[in-house]
């Protein structure tokens, strides 16, 4: 086994570091969480503030992306996220 010996402000300097990039991951891993958060129609209507009728135009007309098992429809946190962006941008 190798013993390396290094300064005390070296070892200070590495260790902030290392507090630093592990702050930095947890806040993306925060981040990217909900990204793959799925969710149901009546999450959505609450969100967007629209009827169950409204929702079904979306998956109609292709607007909004969705995934179905059995008569369930389910919605990925990032689709709605891209979707409010495109539909502010349309708006002003």
């Amino acid at each position: 086994m190798e013993i390396t010996v290094i300064e005390k402000k070296t070892f200070e300097v590495m260790q902030q570091r290392f507090e630093d990039f592990t702050k930095q991951v947890k806040i993306l891993c925060r981040e990217n969480q909900n990204k793959d958060k799925w969710l149901t129609g009546n999450d959505i209507c609450r969100l967007l503030h629209i009827s169950s009728r409204g929702l079904q135009s979306y998956r109609g007309n292709g607007t909004l992306p969705y995934s179905q098992i059995r008569h369930k429809y389910y919605y990925k946190a990032s689709d709605i996220e891209q979707f409010t962006g495109q539909s502010q941008i349309k708006h002003k």
